[in-house]
Parts: C-alpha cells; sequence; structure tokens
C-alpha cells in the first residue's frame, strides 16, 4: 500500500484557518518587548489593562464573568437550536436501559458491552439487558497489574528514575482501555449478564481501589527490582532469573487477586456453567445455561466477531495508510497488541454511515470535554462563544492539539444514528453515552460532523465492511511503533 503524508485537515468555522502559530512566526524580528528579562513588569500590566478598559466588550465580559461559569454565560443559542435530536437514519432496534458508569473509568467497557447486547437483545425480543462490565473490569484490573510487573521485570536494569520506569509507574492500572484489550478479556474470560455479577461499591467509585492498589504494585515493583539485581549480582543466568521473578511475582499477585476478590466480589468460574433466567419482551421467560465462554460465543460473536474488528484512527501528525501500535501498552500478558489504522476523517465518516445503513451500532473513541455540555447532550465546535467573548482566536489544528498535548482520546461511547444531507453527507450523529438518563437527551447526545473531524479520533470496524486497503494495511503487520507516552497511548 501507498502512504499518503499527513496534512493539516480543514477546520470548522469556530477555528481561524491561518493558525495563529504562523502569524506569530512571521512577526518582525525588530519587535522590542516591555520587559527584556522576561518578568510581567508593571508597566506591561498598565499597557494591558489601558486596552482592556477601553474595549467595551471586555468591560461587559467583566462584568458578567466574574459571577458566571463561562460555559454556560458563552453558551450558544444557536448551537443549541441547530443540534437537534432528530436522525434520518437509526439503528432499527433499540436498547436499554442507558447505562451508568457512574465514579469509574469503564466507558470502554460499557461502549463495547453496549455494542455487544445490541444483537443480543434483539435475538432474544428484549426490553432491557446489561452484560456485566464489573465482570470485565474485574479480570481487567487483575491483568493490568500482572502486565505492569512483567513490563517492570523487564525493565529491573533501568535506573528507578528512567523515564520509561517512571512513566510506567504513573497511571499503572488505570480504568481506561482499548478495543483490543476488550478482546482480549473476552476471549480469554467471556461474558455473563449484569445479574450474574452485579455492580460492587468499587466498580462504581474505583478511585479507592485504584489508589490501594496502585501503593501496593509500586512496592512489588521494586520488589522485584531488588530481587532481579541480587540475583544478577549472584550471576544466576537469565533463564533462572526470569523463573525466580516469575515465581515471586505470582506470590505478590495473589494480594492483588485477593484485594479485587474483597473488593469487586469473586467472578463466576470462567469453565463452570452459570444458569440465566430472563423476561422477554412478550413477558415469556426463558433460560440459559452455559459458561461464560460459551455464553459470549453463543451471543457475543454475530454478526460479526470482536476478534474481526479493528480500530481506524485519523492521527494527522502521521503519515495515512500506516498500521500503528504503542509501546508497552496492554492488558493481558503475551495477548491481542493494541493495533490501528491511520487514514483521513472523511474516509471514518463514510464507515459510520455504511455501518449505521447495515443496523451496526460503532463503537468509537474521541476527547469528549472539548466543546460538549452534559446537561443538553450536545458536541459542537460552535457550542461555546469563547473567541467573541474574549476577542481571541484558537488556530490549533487536530495535529497542533495532539503534539501539544492539548487533545486524546479520552472517552468511548456508541454511534448509533446519524442524519445525512440531500447530498449524503453526515450533519450530525446519534451518540449512546454511559452516564445515566440524566446526561443529555434521556441518556443520548448529539455530535455534529464540525466535532467529529475535530475530536473523534477513533472507530471500529469489522474487516468485511472496512475498505479494502486498510485491512490490507492492517494484516500486513507492518508496524509503527509509538513510544508509550504518545497520546494514541491514552485510554478512553
Amino acid at each position: 500500500m501507498g502512504t499518503s503524508t499527513s496534512k493539516p485537515e480543514s477546520q470548522p468555522s469556530t477555528y481561524d484557518e491561518k493558525s495563529q502559530l504562523t502569524n506569530q512566526n512571521q512577526l518582525p524580528v525588530a519587535v522590542t518587548p516591555v520587559s527584556k528579562d522576561g518578568s510581567i513588569s508593571l508597566n506591561t500590566v498598565a499597557l494591558w489593562e489601558s486596552a482592556a478598559s477601553a474595549d467595551p466588550k471586555l468591560q461587559l465580559a467583566r462584568i458578567i464573568l466574574s459571577h458566571s461559569d463561562i460555559r454556560s454565560a458563552l453558551a450558544s443559542r444557536s448551537a443549541h437550536v441547530a443540534d437537534s435530536h432528530v436522525f434520518s437514519h437509526v439503528l432499527d432496534f433499540k436498547t436499554g436501559p442507558i447505562t451508568d458508569q457512574k465514579s469509574s473509568g469503564r466507558c470502554w467497557l460499557f461502549a463495547a458491552t453496549n455494542i455487544v447486547r445490541y444483537n443480543i437483545m434483539k435475538k432474544l425480543n428484549l426490553k432491557e439487558l446489561q452484560l456485566s462490565q464489573s465482570y470485565l473490569f474485574f479480570w481487567d484490573k487483575l491483568n493490568k497489574s500482572n502486565y505492569y510487573l512483567e513490563v517492570i521485570m523487564q525493565q529491573a536494569d533501568l535506573p528507578v528514575d528512567d523515564r520509561l520506569v517512571t512513566f510506567l509507574s504513573g497511571d499503572l492500572i488505570g480504568d481506561g482501555g482499548q478495543w483490543d484489550m476488550v478482546v482480549n478479556l473476552v476471549e480469554n474470560y467471556g461474558l455473563v449478564p449484569q445479574a450474574l455479577y452485579p455492580e460492587s461499591t468499587h466498580s462504581s467509585l474505583s478511585g479507592p481501589l485504584n489508589a490501594l492498589l496502585k501503593t501496593k504494585l509500586r512496592e512489588d515493583a521494586l520488589i522485584l527490582r531488588r530481587l532481579a539485581a541480587s540475583l544478577r549480582s549472584s550471576y544466576v543466568s537469565e533463564e533462572q532469573v526470569l523463573l525466580t521473578l516469575r515465581a515471586k511475582k505470582e506470590e505478590l499477585m495473589k494480594d492483588v487477586y485477593n484485594i479485587l476478590t474483597a473488593t469487586l466480589g469473586t467472578p463466576p468460574d470462567t469453565n463452570s456453567k452459570f444458569v440465566w433466567d430472563y423476561i422477554n419482551a412478550d413477558d415469556k421467560v426463558g433460560r440459559w445455561e452455559g459458561t461464560p465462554i460459551e455464553f459470549y460465543r453463543t451471543f457475543g460473536t454475530k454478526p460479526y466477531s470482536p476478534t474481526e474488528s479493528f480500530s481506524i484512527i485519523n492521527d494527522p501528525r502521521n503519515p495515512y495508510s500506516k498500521l500503528y501500535t504503542v509501546d508497552k501498552l496492554g492488558n493481558v500478558w503475551g495477548g491481542r497488541p493494541i493495533l490501528y489504522v491511520n487514514t483521513q476523517a472523511e474516509n471514518m465518516k463514510n464507515m459510520v454511515v455504511k455501518m449505521i445503513k447495515a443496523g451496526l451500532p460503532v463503537f468509537f473513541g474521541c476527547d469528549v470535554g472539548k466543546f460538549s455540555d452534559s446537561s443538553s447532550g450536545i458536541m459542537d465546535t460552535a457550542l461555546f462563544e469563547y473567541e467573541s467573548a474574549f476577542d481571541i482566536k484558537f488556530g490549533l489544528t487536530k495535529a497542533d492539539r495532539l503534539q501539544i498535548q492539548e487533545s486524546s482520546m479520552t472517552h468511548a461511547m456508541v454511534i448509533s444514528g446519524v442524519h445525512l444531507d440531500e447530498a449524503g453527507k453526515p450533519v450530525r450523529y446519534k451518540v449512546e453515552n454511559s452516564w445515566g438518563e440524566s446526561a443529555g437527551n434521556h441518556g443520548y447526545f448529539v455530535m455534529t460532523d464540525a466535532w467529529f473531524e475535530q475530536f473523534v479520533y477513533q472507530i471500529v470496524v469489522p474487516k468485511a465492511l472496512a475498505p479494502k486497503e486498510l485491512v490490507q494495511v492492517l494484516e500486513s503487520d507492518e508496524k509503527v511503533v509509538l513510544p508509550p507516552w504518545d497520546p494514541m497511548g491514552a485510554l478512553a
């Protein structure tokens, strides 16, 4: 496959077509600062205040915004009017209930299980169904803990303050994740209905559990590093070093398992059968019996198996039509790697429309905190009148935001509808969130096409529905390895 060079993409009207950064680089060299030593002088402040005092718009802003939330005070009325929750193409079956991840970062697990439940509910004619997000959460935490200790053992010869070691020991077992991590979990542990493994305090409120596990695992990391140094100083063979370290790691991981079962509950045995009784939309009782793996194989692999779906991203920093991965990123040790095929945003939009028309919900990753309002459920680059109120211009491109850490994937949701114009182009998208029914329009958000262009980074597509050239890139296995701290390593 040929590769196209990354280019800055066109910006919506909210952004200046000519980057402010470029204009600043063209300033005359002869300009002299008021403060030559770089400090903020009182003379400089006096000049700023003189200009502000003479500006009626800024004076009005000072009156209003000193006692108002800038998001509500500067909300665009025209955007709220334009962004109606009306869509020309929606899925032919509505799932429920609207899920709620509560005080946790499990959005990717909620989005993934909301995707999988669609066909289960349709097949069994159910009014409501939740798959157990907590079940996958348990196995993800256990495996991320193991993954962290394995990587630490690999890097035991590096100084403890090396950038890689300190980065890995930062948010080492965060709640977030990626599609390939979902595949690792369901392939190894299957799925169960939420009734078989319900929510607990610490699945819905993950902060205290995460803090405890991080303290434990960081201490375990030092224990393993010191053991590695001791073994190597005694000239033990590398094979025996690894075996001894792994034996010690298993001893330490037993404590992690005990913490997880005490706080989240002991999950159903992967290889033991359970009984699931349910009532369908006609009030008829149904019954299913089998293991979590059998449940997944029976209900979770139609019409397309999660293993046959892959992540397509839009990262304009890097060449398109290439395969990317992120170093040291994963959950199940030895499992499926995190892979992304990079393409233009327009290609992603076309695939979303194709999937919705085919009756398939779409998993996607985005930066939900930018130009969005959770109460109204609107994601629109024109949502707030910041530029008008402060007389400023935002000039960052999508690539700029990634490079300067202004933006990254922070949240995963599901696209369940799209509104097309007369030319067949998307205008807005219907989004199923996992913040409960009180957010947005009874749990649903509307995302404009301009917002998609700027803040959507990933969609997940079955190979059978993806462009052949992108599938070929995926299957070529010629990966570009991004560093662990790259923005594409952010977990939704």
